[in-house]
């Protein structure tokens, strides 16, 4: 330490630094702050004088001329801190003294210490010089697309980079490099705002399905042959698949044979065999899924091709025929494979036709449905619309229940109810639906009874055992009319196959476990639904940013009023900016629309 004196320039940790003073500890100046440290804590780098090692440039020598020729001369050679100043620039200054140590401390070029320097080896300065160039230049590249993105003027290739923030907005991780790095909230809807801002995604996009994990691919399995059994030939009676028009997957029809009634439903287990690929797929999507621009399926195509009803000059079919009493109760149930001849026609015709062709059974309907209104169905008018996209334009069209909607209604239910007594009696394990009594029992007439009694109601189930199903006013039901678009309708089908055709039944083990698979498919599925639709909603209304129309008070608390629009199904709130009463009728008008919050706001005019 003979050559520390006052004004030296050293180093401590990392940093230049001045020495001020020496007593038994050293002063040294570091960054405008008297600090005392011992020897063992500086590097000595020139004996000075320097006044204020903020006149010195800091920064690491980018080139130097004299570099190369000093690399050669030095190789194989150790040299100090001084000579290599000198080599590098022709004299030992503060500064030259202060730059050459950069270097060293660098790493690349040089290695050792103030006394003992050496040149590292030529080919891996070669080799770390281009590991250097290739990180500098991804580090430019990633903050030229971050300005890109700041500015919303990314470029095509930006778009493999985008994919975090995509993941993130489909809820399929829960962070994003990108937007940490630009500063924004890592949630899934800042980062559909972001996709939407960059125009990655359109506003048309939906990203509900990804969102809730339902798998949108369509079903690419090999069909089997239909599995030969005997069939009832009920080919001489006119069985009726009712449907919406444009449906393409009927897959139920009613008949009527003197006082019998006839459910007819598509004989999807002649195909789906319990375990078979085809079933272990249906089994993992649960559903089908019905969205305004798309439909994915829980089976490939061609089944509902080759079972749909009325799709071929005859159809095979699994038969439900009952009997029901005045009293509206069921009898003499028979459950059959049979083969029909199937005339499809609309609601619309068949409204037409319902004091003429369809009188008989719309009176043993409305027998059967009044038996479920006595046992206090919940017979709720809320709205409800069917929305789809045809040729890129959104269209939302309010259900209306009508005489025909409510009679296939009624003999669907009436199929379910005798599958359940039939299982019942004959012990024959299957999924039962069920839904429990709520607290009170009320009779809404009105609107706002009606919402508000909705909200009492808890969810239907499924279960290996029958209970009631309040919602429907039956003591026990199961549902089975479409095993082309419901698993456990199928899991029915095949149970009944079994049974039938002795073979052996399903284990109740086994039937709770696809019980449980299939109901967690089916819960993303219609979650997907409402979600989805709710975003195409959205959409239309932006595509009528002027829309105006009808709506009904239905709850008021002191902040806001809740309406229901039977024209979308809606039910926003409004500030209570007037005197509302329950029941009022109101015409409001959209103000704004959050596409991504799936939420749009109103006011009353």
């Amino acid at each position: 330490m003979t050559e520390l004196k006052s004004g030296a320039l050293v180093c401590y940790k990392a940093k230049a630094a001045v020495v001020i003073d020496l007593n038994d500890k050293i002063e040294i100046l570091f960054f405008k702050t008297t600090k005392r440290v011992r020897d063992k804590d500086i590097t000595l780098l020139h004996p000075g004088p320097v006044g204020d090692v903020n006149t010195l440039d800091m920064s690491l020598p980018e080139s130097l001329d004299s570099l190369d020729e000093t690399l050669e001369l030095l190789e194989g050679e150790t040299t100090s801190l001084k000579d290599l100043a000198d080599y590098l620039y022709g004299e030992y200054t503060p500064q030259t003294a202060w730059s050459s140590w950069m270097l060293i401390a660098d790493g690349l070029y040089f290695e050792g210490t103030v006394d003992a320097i050496v040149v590292r080896p030529l080919a891996l300065i070669a080799a770390e010089k281009e590991q250097r160039a290739t990180k500098k230049a991804q580090k430019d590249a990633w903050s030229s697309l971050l300005e890109r993105i700041k500015n919303a003027q990314i470029e095509t290739e930006d778009y493999t980079h985008l994919v975090d923030v995509e993941q993130l907005a489909c809820g399929e991780r829960e962070n994003s490099r990108i937007m940490k790095a630009i500063g924004l909230r890592e949630s899934k809807e800042d980062a559909h705002k972001l996709l939407l801002r960059l125009g990655y995604w359109q506003e048309e996009y939906n990203p509900w399905p990804r969102r809730l994990g339902v798998d949108m691919s369509k079903p690419e399995l090999e069909i089997p042959a239909a599995i030969e059994c005997e069939r009832l030939d009920l080919q001489h009676l006119t069985a009726w698949a009712i449907d919406d028009v444009g449906n393409q997957d009927p897959d139920d029809a009613i008949s009527i044979d003197g006082d019998y009634l006839w459910v007819h439903i598509a004989d999807a287990s002649s195909l789906i065999a319990p375990d078979s690929e085809l079933d272990i797929e249906a089994r993992s999507r649960g559903t089908n899924l019905y969205l305004p621009d798309q439909v994915r399926h829980m089976l490939p195509r061609g089944i509902t091709e080759q079972l749909g009803l009325g799709l071929h000059e005859t159809s095979p079919a699994l038969s439900i025929g009952f009997k029901v009493a005045d009293n509206g109760q069921l009898e003499n149930i028979k459950v059959c494979f049979s083969q029909i001849k199937v005339t499809r026609t609309t609601y619309g015709d068949a409204d037409n036709a319902l004091e003429t062709t369809f009188a008989e059974i719309n009176t043993i309907a409305n027998r059967y449905r009044q038996r479920r209104m006595d046992n206090d169905a919940a017979m709720l008018d809320l709205p409800d619309v069917n929305i789809f996209v045809k040729d890129g334009e959104i269209f939302v069209e309010p259900y209306q229940q009508t005489g025909s909607r409510q009679l296939v209604g009624e003999c669907m239910l009436a199929a379910g109810e005798a599958i359940s007594l039939f299982a019942q009696d004959n012990n024959i394990p299957i999924p039962f639906a069920s839904q429990p009594e709520p607290e009170e029992i009320q009779y809404p007439e009105k609107p706002s009874e009606h919402y508000a009694y909705r909200r009492h109601f808890k969810p239907s189930r499924h279960a290996s055992v029958p209970e009631s199903h309040f919602g429907l006013g039956l003591s026990s039901y199961t549902r089975v009319t479409s095993p082309l678009r419901r698993y456990l309708d199928l899991v029915v089908h095949q149970q009944l196959r079994a049974f039938l055709t002795d073979q052996p039944l399903l284990e109740s083990s086994d039937l709770i476990e696809r019980i449980g698979l299939a109901d967690e498919a089916s819960y993303a599925a219609r979650k997907a639904e409402r979600f989805s639709n709710q975003h195409w909603k959205m959409l239309y209304l932006k595509q009528h940013n002027d829309w105006q129309g009808d709506a009904i008070v239905v709850n008021i608390d002191d902040r806001n009023t809740t309406v229901i629009m039977p024209g979308l199904a809606l039910e926003p709130r409004l500030r209570n900016q007037a005197a509302f009463e329950l029941n009022q009728e109101l015409t409001i008008k959209v103000t704004s629309i959050d596409i991504v919050g799936l939420r749009a706001n109103f006011k009353a005019i």
